[in-house]
């Protein structure tokens, strides 16, 4: 059960990050959340880019021990 809330946060980093990263290509006047980081436009988008990743990796590593776990019962 603990690796199955670890993938939603996953899911949920890549949902943040992925909309973050459309709406500051879009409109780069409005950073939204990262909008606190210093350095600007490359910064920000850097940052968004970073959440979706880790959101990725987080998610399917969680994955791979839902199915692990499945497995050894």
């Amino acid at each position: 059960m603990k690796y199955v809330l670890w993938q939603v946060l996953g899911m949920v980093l890549v949902a943040l990050g992925g909309q973050g990263v459309i709406r500051l290509l879009i409109d780069q006047d409005k950073p939204g959340v990262l909008g606190w980081v210093p350095g600007g436009f490359a910064a920000h988008l850097i940052g968004y880019l970073v959440v979706t990743a880790v959101g990725g990796v987080l998610a399917g590593w969680a994955a791979e021990r839902v199915q692990k776990a499945k497995a050894g019962r």
